[in-house]
């Protein structure tokens, strides 16, 4: 089982243990203090394949790679220092299939993994963590059941990561294919305040299209809470990076299609936002 240091990617543990919708308490992370924005590369698995998805639709894959693991040094050997891991076929299906993968990635690589996609109950988490995933990303079963996002959160703090995709500002879950009445505003503020370690937010419209990201919905809820957001969705140019950058208090941005088909270089992107 590997031991971390937790804080050092700018996650800070709440030490008040997350106490079921407890008035917000104060959180040690401030965003005056970040001194840079990382670039996360993504790796998406489906079937053991790295893929990416047009829009999320799973009949939309297209496979970059067959090789988990090698894609993941690859990143890492670009300067990544985070990697964002869906298992897809979980969160069509809430059964993750790819656990082996992950397993092998974890094993491969030393840097700090964060992992979502299907995690539907507390042993998916226990697995997890038992692996030595730094990070693990919960969404469907966040606005299912709050109740159990908190318990999650009490139980690892400092390690539950809210992710919130939305289609026209509603939140999406089960693999984006059910719209729900929620919107991503609100919903960020309730997993702040359930104690959340930061936020993942994901504009499907966006998702790898490559036609840039939703700057305006990302601002607008960087601006609202006090924990970490990183940007996800359409990322596709270094200005992009640019323009994500500037909005100021974004912890990060995963890029995942862009990366995949060469329209940005990693090691430059990172570079970039570092500066």
């Amino acid at each position: 089982m590997y031991v971390r240091e937790l804080s050092t990617i700018g996650f800070e543990v709440n030490r008040m243990n997350a106490t079921c919708y407890n008035e917000h308490h104060k959180r040690e992370h401030k965003k005056g203090e970040q001194k840079k924005m990382i670039v996360i590369p993504a790796i998406d698995l489906k079937e053991g394949f790295c893929v990416r998805l047009l829009q999320g639709r799973k009949e939309e894959a297209t496979t970059y790679s067959n090789d988990p693991v090698e894609t993941a040094r690859r990143w890492v050997s670009a300067g990544a220092e985070l990697i964002h891991i869906v298992d897809l076929d979980g969160a069509f299906t809430g059964e993750q299939k790819n656990i082996r993968s992950i397993e092998r990635i974890r094993e491969a690589v030393g840097v700090r993994l964060e992992v979502g996609g299907g995690i539907r109950g507390m042993d998916r988490i226990d697995h997890l963590a038992g692996l030595g995933i730094d990070r693990m990303i919960i969404g469907t079963l966040a606005i299912e059941n709050p109740q159990f996002f908190c318990e999650a959160c009490r139980k690892y703090p400092g390690r539950i990561l809210a992710g919130i995709d939305a289609k026209n500002g509603r939140v999406a879950i089960k693999g984006w294919e059910e719209i729900t009445e929620r919107t991503a505003l609100s919903f960020a503020l309730e997993m702040e305040h359930l104690g959340a370690a930061g936020i993942i937010y994901t504009d499907i419209s966006k998702d790898g299209m490559l036609v840039g990201p939703n700057v305006e919905a990302t601002a607008e809820i960087a601006g609202v809470v006090g924990i970490p957001v990183i940007a996800s969705g359409g990322v596709s140019t270094l200005g992009d990076i640019e323009r994500l950058k500037a909005v100021g208090g974004l912890y990060g941005v995963i890029t995942g299609k862009a990366i995949y088909s060469g329209s940005i270089d990693l090691r430059e992107a990172i570079a970039l936002a570092a500066v």
